[in-house]
């Protein structure tokens, strides 16, 4: 390989690791790169999963402040993701990745419209469950913690077992589609958010890893050196995005969202 293909793959995914911490889709910088650099498709797949763990380890220490007080909501969200992640690597290893890859933009597409209705439908669902109009209490309740029954519950646990299957079997935007499910449950903190998210999708990819890993599929000269560029994008994503605050993140993820459908679309209509 030529030497601009190592700096092309280190900055891939350096870019990955950042967005990763952000929001998710990170595959879709990496994958493409390793295919460009001549690798097979389903050894880019595992090498660009393998690469993108220590970057989503480091994405996660960025933002550890904000799991102090989520050891239930952890540990709920880690048997589905574990689960997940090994059935999609499974899934994966046995059949091909076509038919599923032509409803990658569309789901990415629709956790992308999810999250850009959490906000206004959160704070609708709040006031209707309030009764009479109350104009006074309607300015509290915005920032009122917001309620997480069994049912929401329960229906976060199986989309996310569905998450971990797709980031097992494949895994672009695997990210988005957690801050889509964490919205509808009624999280509210993008930041407490990410380091959930940021978290699970470690607990997808790991086991992903372990299994593409064990059938010799990871071109370790490049994993070695992504997951480097991984490391450091990751870490320095998630304190930029601390800084710039929680709306500029919001909107960060709406246009990543939007992007990689387009960007999928175009890629399926050549």
């Amino acid at each position: 390989m030529h030497w601009a293909e190592y700096v092309l793959l280190f900055t891939a995914a350096a870019m990955a690791g950042a967005v990763n911490s952000v929001a998710g889709g990170g595959t879709l910088l990496t994958f493409p790169a390793l295919l460009w650099s001549g690798q097979l498709a389903i050894v880019a797949n595992a090498t660009s999963t393998v690469a993108l763990v220590p970057g989503a380890l480091s994405s996660f220490w960025g933002y550890r402040s904000e799991l102090s007080s989520s050891r239930g909501e952890l540990a709920a969200l880690a048997v589905p993701s574990f689960a997940g992640g090994a059935l999609g690597a499974l899934l994966l290893l046995r059949t091909s990745n076509e038919m599923f890859s032509l409803l990658v933009p569309y789901l990415i597409l629709l956790a992308t419209m999810l999250f850009i209705a959490q906000e206004p439908l959160s704070r609708w669902l709040r006031r209707r469950a309030r009764g009479p109009h109350d104009p006074a209490a309607d300015a509290a309740v915005v920032d009122a913690p917001p309620r997480r029954t069994r049912l929401r519950w329960a229906g976060v646990l199986v989309f996310q077992l569905l998450v971990g299957l797709y980031g097992g079997y494949f895994g672009a935007g695997i990210g988005i589609l957690m801050l889509a499910a964490f919205g509808f449950l009624g999280f509210t903190n993008i930041h407490h958010m990410n380091a959930l998210k940021n978290l699970n999708g470690t607990a997808i990819n790991a086991l992903a890893a372990g299994m593409f890993i064990y059938e010799g599929l990871v071109d370790w000269r490049l994993a070695s050196l992504m997951a480097a560029g991984a490391i450091v994008g990751g870490y320095a994503g998630a304190g930029t995005a601390r800084r710039v605050g929680q709306r500029v993140v919001r909107r960060t993820i709406i246009l990543i969202g939007l992007s990689l459908t387009v960007w999928l679309l175009i890629q399926q209509s050549w």
